[in-house]
C-alpha cells in the first residue's frame, strides 16, 4: 500500500510540474483572476480541478476558482454526483440546467455525429454564465492527446493544419479559454483518476458514438504510439515549433516579399539554400 501511495504522489506531482509549466508558459492565470472550471463529470476535467485547487494553495499568484457543470438533461444523469463531490471539497461550484440533449437530439439524425452542434450548445451557455458572473479564465479539460487528435481530424477532414491552442480568445473577444492540462498525455489522467477513484459521469451523447471520426483518429494514434513509442509527443512537439517559412500558407509567412530581402555576396545573390537557412527560425 505503501509503494502505490508513493507513486500517486509522483504521479500527482508529475501532474502538477506538467499544469504548472503550461499556466507559466502560455501566460494562463494571473493575479486577480476568476478561473472557471467547466467539469463535465469526467476524468479530465476532475483531475483539472485537483490540479487548479493544488496549484491555487501555493501559487505566486492569487486566483479564484468556480467550478461549473452544465447538466444537459441526459436521460439517467445522477445530478447529486458532482453537488455532492464538490460540496464535500468545499468548493464554490454552480450548476446549470439546460435541455440541450433535446435539442441535439431533435437535429441530429440517427447515426450522425452529434459533437459538433453539442459543443456549440454547451460553449454558449458556458461563455454566457461568464460573462455574468465576471469571469476572467474558461478553463477546459483538454489534454494533449485531444490535441493531436484535433490536429488530425482538421487535416484528413478539414484541409487545415489547425489543432486547439493552449489559450484562446472567444470570437466575440470577451472570452479567455485556457487548457492547463496541454502537456498532460491522457494515459497519466486516466492513470490519476484511477488512484483518485473519482466519481465518473459517463456521458450518452459524444461518449456513446462509436461512429466519431475522433475515435479513429484516437485509434490510429494508439496504434502508432504502441509501435512507436514517442510519437504522440513527437507530433505534439510539432505543433510547438511552426516554421511558417517551410509551409505553404502566404497569410501565414511573406513568400511574395522574398524577392525583395534577397542579399548581395561580393556584387552576386546569396544562393537561394542559403538564403533559406537564414530565413528558418532560431530554436
Amino acid at each position: 500500500m505503501k509503494h502505490a501511495s508513493n507513486n500517486s504522489k509522483k504521479l500527482a506531482a508529475q501532474l502538477r510540474g506538467s499544469v504548472g509549466k503550461a499556466i507559466a508558459d502560455f501566460r494562463m492565470i494571473a493575479n486577480g483572476d476568476h478561473v472557471m472550471v467547466c467539469l463535465s463529470g469526467g476524468k479530465d476535467s476532475y483531475t483539472l480541478l485537483d490540479m487548479l485547487l493544488s496549484l491555487q494553495r501555493s501559487a505566486p499568484v492569487s486566483f479564484e476558482i468556480t467550478a461549473v457543470n452544465l447538466d444537459q438533461k441526459q436521460p439517467g444523469f445522477p445530478a447529486k454526483v458532482l453537488p455532492d463531490y464538490l460540496e464535500k471539497l468545499g468548493v464554490r461550484y454552480r450548476i446549470i440546467e439546460q435541455n440541450t440533449y433535446a435539442v441535439v437530439k431533435r437535429v441530429i439524425p440517427d447515426g450522425k455525429t452529434m459533437c459538433g452542434l453539442c459543443s456549440r450548445l454547451r460553449r454558449g451557455a458556458l461563455y454566457r454564465v461568464a460573462a455574468e458572473n465576471g469571469i476572467t479564465k474558461i478553463a477546459l479539460g483538454h489534454h494533449r492527446d485531444d490535441i493531436v487528435e484535433t490536429l488530425f481530424l482538421n487535416m484528413f477532414f478539414g484541409g487545415r493544419l489547425k489543432a486547439m491552442p493552449p489559450k484562446l480568445l472567444s470570437e466575440d473577444r470577451r472570452q479567455i479559454v485556457i487548457r492547463p492540462l496541454a502537456y498532460v498525455a491522457e494515459s497519466l489522467i486516466a492513470r490519476y483518476a484511477a488512484a483518485r477513484e473519482f466519481p465518473i459521469i459517463p456521458c450518452t451523447l459524444c461518449g456513446s458514438q462509436t461512429n466519431m471520426q475522433r475515435l479513429v483518429v484516437k485509434n490510429m494514434l494508439r496504434e502508432w504510439e504502441l509501435k512507436f513509442p514517442g510519437r504522440v509527443e513527437s507530433i505534439f512537439s510539432s505543433i510547438c515549433n511552426v516554421a511558417g517559412s517551410q509551409l505553404a500558407d502566404p497569410a501565414l509567412f511573406d513568400f511574395a516579399g522574398l524577392d525583395g530581402r534577397r542579399a548581395m555576396a561580393h556584387g552576386a545573390l546569396i544562393p537561394e539554400d542559403a538564403l533559406a537557412e537564414e530565413l528558418e527560425p532560431r530554436v
